[in-house]
């Protein structure tokens, strides 16, 4: 009966891939099969020195860094990334943070971790949003790896300004000083993955990063679902 009840309401309201628009098949969510095997993918964390990685080199101490797929503009990443964000599209996080989380348990580099912590939001701008789109991918990510998830440690002190159309100068700037720790002991000599949706210069993760190191013998990798890098 709720399988008949899904396909009557696919008939009026049916449901499409968040990448192409097309309509999902039987079986199907989120992405159609077509979108998931064609989406652009960097395959970067099979490689230690990729360029996410050496985006932080001389910046923040990180072990190692990866994005899953290859932000364009007028492309299908950055429409289902827009949907994401700004559409109420929780599930397109929590969807492909349950597939970079599967193949991370496959990598060398990131299958130790023993938390992942999400880019925070200022809580004045996450209820303005309803929802921080990094933790949406660090949940689909635990699902799939033996790593916890931290909402907690990492908070964000400023409601910092928009990034958009501001230099690489000017986003380090921008994002001096906003985060800080809350205790932190449980991280202590921890492998900690941060999470986010989209790089583009990584000042927002080179602070959120620095922060994080403080904790002593904390390790602290990126991840991104996607990466734009200038």
């Amino acid at each position: 009966m709720k399988q008949v009840f899904s396909d009557f309401l696919n008939l009026f309201f049916p449901e499409v891939c968040m990448a192409c628009g097309n309509s999902l098949y039987h079986g199907e969510k989120v992405l159609c099969t077509r979108c998931l095997l064609k989406l652009p993918r960097t395959h970067f964390h099979n490689h230690a020195e990729n360029p996410v990685t050496k985006l932080f080199w001389g910046r923040a101490p990180i072990d190692y860094g990866t994005s899953f797929f290859y932000f364009r503009k007028s492309s299908k990443v950055q429409h289902m990334m827009h949907q994401f964000k700004y559409n109420n599209r929780k599930e397109i996080g929590v969807f492909c943070g349950k597939i970079m989380g599967m193949e991370l348990n496959n990598s060398d580099y990131f299958n130790d971790a023993d938390f992942l912590i999400p880019v925070p939001l200022h809580p004045k701008k996450k209820i303005r949003r309803g929802y921080n789109q990094s933790e949406m991918i660090a949940l689909g990510m635990a699902e799939r790896m033996k790593a916890k998830t931290d909402f907690n440690t990492l908070f964000r002190r400023v409601n910092s300004s928009t990034q958009t159309r501001k230099s690489r100068y000017e986003r380090f700037e921008n994002m001096n000083g906003i985060f800080g720790l809350r205790d932190g002991y449980n991280l202590e000599g921890k492998h900690v993955i941060l999470v986010d949706d989209v790089i583009t210069t990584g000042s927002t993760l080179e602070s959120c990063a620095l922060t994080l190191l403080q904790i002593p013998a904390v390790r602290v990798s990126v991840v991104t679902m996607a990466c734009a890098l200038q």
